[in-house]
């Protein structure tokens, strides 16, 4: 347990760090393209700073895995770590956001999550859900030594796919219905999509396809503590027979 807590501590001060430094880049980066107020719509970037700006998203994943691979002695604990390290990064990017600029104002107003590899946006509340999601998981998983079964990666896996159809929807739906998608590779060069992103307003956010993910999610997480649960007492038993 001793080992757990320190790894556990060592994974959250590193992630609410780094979110410190995520925070501090996203600051300038509204201060140079959103001077007024932000909006999910895309603002004209310079091709050179959005290939800067992709590179340090993929950046960013890459250093919480790398977190998770040390941290952790085998794959289940690398994922625990990992999930750990994304959920507390993720709730205090949002914290100093609000430290920095007193921003979100509410749970509820949206943000761009992710460029790779297509824009992702929704409101803030449902990152910060599937962060909490994420640190009960990472828990129950560094609990027990079960290896995830079919059953909870299916859960885990339908779950992922729905909750990221909620985030990249929006801008999935505007390159597909203006014939943009095969101009992918160079959307900022095109006319036509610049003037789009630029003036783009995003659906009402698909809270009942989220919710049905965050239900699959917390199936598996029930699913793992009964397995944890079922195979504590057979121990048990298997003890006390000898």
């Amino acid at each position: 347990m001793k080992n757990t807590l320190r790894t556990v501590g060592t994974v959250s001060v590193f992630s609410v760090a780094m979110a410190a430094l995520e925070g501090a880049v996203v600051v300038y980066l509204r201060a140079l393209y959103y001077p007024g107020a932000f909006t999910v719509s895309l603002k004209i970037m310079d091709s050179k700073i959005l290939l800067v700006e992709i590179v340090r998203e993929a950046a960013t994943i890459i250093m919480l895995l790398a977190i998770a691979y040390l941290a952790g002695r085998n794959f289940r604990e690398r994922l625990a770590c990992f999930l750990l390290s994304f959920a507390i990064w993720d709730i205090f990017y949002y914290g100093w956001l609000k430290v920095f600029i007193d921003w979100p104002a509410t749970f509820f107003d949206w943000d761009i999550l992710f460029l790779i590899p297509i824009t992702w946006i929704g409101p803030v509340a449902a990152p910060i859900i599937c962060s909490l999601t994420m640190i009960v998981l990472a828990a129950m998983l560094l609990k027990s030594e079960l290896p995830l079964s079919k059953t909870i990666w299916t859960y885990l896996v339908i779950g992922t796919v729905l909750v990221l159809f909620t985030f990249t929807r929006d801008y999935a739906l505007l390159l597909a219905d203006n014939g943009l998608l095969a101009e992918y590779p160079k959307l900022m060069q095109n006319e036509d999509f610049v003037r789009l992103a630029t003036n783009f307003i995003p659906l009402p956010y698909a809270w009942n396809i989220f919710w049905a993910g965050e239900l699959l999610f917390l199936i598996a997480i029930v699913h793992l503590g009964i397995s944890k649960h079922i195979n504590t007492k057979e121990f048990t038993v298997t003890q006390n027979n000898f």
